[in-house]
């Protein structure tokens, strides 16, 4: 086999892995979406979208535009992050939560930018995601409930550790 073949049988391996991370990923990623908006119980529409992590976001779920890493093409293999936007409030304002997921050994690790992490056991299907959703809704939770602690006791409040977007239709 000359080093050219040996070259792109190396990368064929390295495209299965990418392939591989990103279809747990966008699955992982989908199955949150659905879920957590189970678990929020909204009774008025849609109450979480997949949105880019990082930029301007829409609260729409775009899967070609979520991930950190293109859904086609070569791409690189490594974390791979995602935006969940969650609607909170009973209007139209929207918070992204930028979650990074990465693969270590039989593990797979979801870390809520500026939060906790949370690690899920291979295959993710064969577990119950409920305490993730709990600690998922603690930390935005949380974000709120200790801004208004420090306004109520006379201290400054903080700024809210979210994006926001506010879109003229509820539960769209």
């Amino acid at each position: 086999m000359s080093k050219f073949e040996e070259l792109l049988t190396s990368v064929e391996a390295y495209q299965t892995r990418v392939t591989e991370n990103y279809d747990r990923v966008r699955r992982l990623a989908t199955d949150i979406k659905d879920g957590f908006c189970a678990y929020l119980d909204s009774k008025d529409g849609v109450c979480v979208h997949l949105v880019p992590p990082i930029g301007e976001f829409q609260p729409r779920t775009d899967l070609d535009k979520a991930f950190t890493i293109p859904p086609r093409g070569f791409r690189p293999l490594g974390p791979i992050s995602f935006g969940l936007a969650v609607r909170v409030t009973r209007g139209t304002n929207w918070i992204r939560v930028p979650m990074h997921c990465r693969k270590l050994g039989d593990r797979f690790t979801v870390f809520l930018d500026g939060g906790p992490s949370y690690t899920f056991s291979l295959p993710i299907a064969d577990h119950d995601p409920s305490p993730f959703y709990d600690m998922l809704y603690d930390h935005i939770a949380k974000q709120f409930t200790d801004a208004v602690d420090h306004y109520d006791n006379g201290e400054d409040a903080r700024s809210i550790g979210f994006d926001f977007s506010d879109n003229d239709e509820v539960g769209v």
